[in-house]
């Protein structure tokens, strides 16, 4: 579960003014809203990049407000990837796991299968410069999963691809939600997205959020705190 109670931050001119709102465990929520709205300014505060000048954060039963990044449980895909432009695909997914001193064959073993899941088990030795945008976003996607984390926010992942690489992708990220059980918040402009995707839709405006749509069908409603 992602849960937030009043959180506000203010840069410049622009302000998020008391956001609240809880994406249930297990769910797929989708944010939307015009660009410069604040979304990823949200996400980053999420993860801990950015501070909140108030409000409280929760993943679960945690309150993760003044936790380091690191602590959160919390995979990010950031809009361009933000590949480690000096290492091999292998060593980018593995590198959460080699930061949390999983032994080596278990590593490798996880690593391995986080490719063949995530389609990249052809491309473990290639560097980064030399992927193209979906491959970079796959590669991606699978370093964000090595941690294990509980909660998954993504950022426009799917931006700029083809529209059969869009395709595969939004497939690739359904049956990643379903198999590993995450918590999902999906920033995105693509109406699409968020009808194949979402179990509960968002939408920012002016720096506040509101539950957009409650999904039919019994599918996990984003509510408001």
């Amino acid at each position: 579960m992602i849960r937030l109670e009043n959180i506000s931050w203010q840069a410049d001119s622009f302000r998020l003014q008391d956001v609240s709102f809880t994406v249930p465990a297990g769910a797929y929520g989708v944010l939307m809203g015009r660009t410069g709205c604040g979304k990823t300014s949200l996400l980053e505060i999420i993860c801990g990049l950015r501070r909140p000048t108030a409000g409280r954060l929760w993943i679960g039963d945690r309150d993760i407000t003044a936790e380091a990044p690191g602590r959160r449980g919390i995979g990010y895909v950031p809009q361009d990837g933000a590949l480690f432009p000096t290492m091999t695909v292998f060593e980018q997914i593995a590198f959460a796991p080699r930061r949390q001193n999983m032994p080596a064959t278990q590593r490798d073993a996880w690593v391995r299968e986080l490719a063949g899941v995530t389609g990249t088990a052809g491309l473990l030795d290639r560097m980064p410069g030399n992927l193209s945008g979906g491959e970079r976003q796959r590669v991606a996607l699978a370093r964000a999963l090595a941690a294990r984390p509980a909660v998954l926010l993504l950022d426009e992942p799917l931006a700029a691809l083809d529209e059969e690489t869009h395709a595969d992708m939004m497939a690739l990220l359904k049956t990643t939600h379903q198999r590993h059980g995450l918590t999902v918040l999906h920033v995105t402009h693509h109406r699409q997205e968020a009808a194949m995707l979402a179990d509960c839709l968002l939408r920012m405006d002016d720096g506040t959020v509101t539950v957009s749509n409650r999904p039919a069908g019994g599918r996990r409603a984003c509510r408001d705190v």
